[in-house]
């Protein structure tokens, strides 16, 4: 039987590695990704560039890369007061979380590719989510994942697997993860063709990257990076 698996694509690091690890494990893979009138919406034309890079460089996962789903979702834009849908400098909240917190987003994310993935007749759905470096986002978690995992199902009747690759490992453990996937050749790629920083700096070039070098996003990436490159 033919496995398939819709990949959240972003076009950042996190979801490049998790369409290698789906490439890797299954038959079909397609990937969706979303504008929701964030600031950093550079990481939309970053993931034609990325998902052209990736059949290139790799002809035998190329032959399993399906069809990529972009939705607009403009409503979350328009209903969110963060950092990433306005104007705002970015910073911490009274209630301890980070303005670049969206809430709600990866619910209605995971919901709409659900969506998707019960029209096309697959069963699992791959995001890129993380409890170790993940901002202390609580749409993050596993047990968000799991509790949207038994609503999902419930919902539409159906046996969804949420798959999360990276869930408890930190950023130079996903480093790693692309090399051992890819080699080199996926690690190259993601540094020049992914984006990642929540300001849309696509003009400075950094050994792990492009990026403002200066926001959460950057700073995760680079110290992951420096971790994985002195091991």
């Amino acid at each position: 039987m033919t496995t398939t698996a819709l990949v959240l694509f972003s076009g950042g690091q996190d979801s490049a590695t998790c369409l290698a690890w789906a490439l890797d494990r299954y038959d079909r893979v397609e990937t969706i990704g979303f504008d929701y009138g964030q600031k950093h919406r550079v990481e939309l034309d970053c993931r034609t560039t990325a998902l052209a890079a990736l059949r290139a460089a790799f002809p035998d996962w190329s032959k399993k890369l399906g069809e990529d789903h972009l939705i607009a979702l403009p409503v979350i834009g328009e209903i969110s007061e963060t950092a990433l849908t306005r104007d705002v400098e970015i910073a911490m909240q009274a209630n301890g979380l980070p303005n670049t917190f969206v809430p709600g987003r990866n619910l209605l994310f995971l919901t709409v590719a659900a969506m998707v993935v019960y029209r096309i007749g697959a069963k699992f759905i791959v995001t890129g989510v993380c409890e170790t470096d993940f901002s202390g986002y609580p749409d993050c978690r596993d047990d968000t994942i799991k509790a949207l995992q038994v609503a999902l199902n419930r919902g539409m009747e159906t046996r969804f697997v949420l798959e999360t690759p990276l869930m408890w490992i930190d950023k130079a453990q996903t480093w790693a993860l692309a090399h051992e996937l890819g080699g080199p050749k996926l690690v190259d790629l993601i540094i020049e063709d992914t984006h990642t920083c929540y300001q849309g700096d696509r003009t400075h070039r950094h050994a792990w990257g492009y990026g403002c070098s200066q926001c959460p996003a950057c700073d995760l990436r680079r110290k992951g990076f420096e971790a994985y490159a002195a091991h």
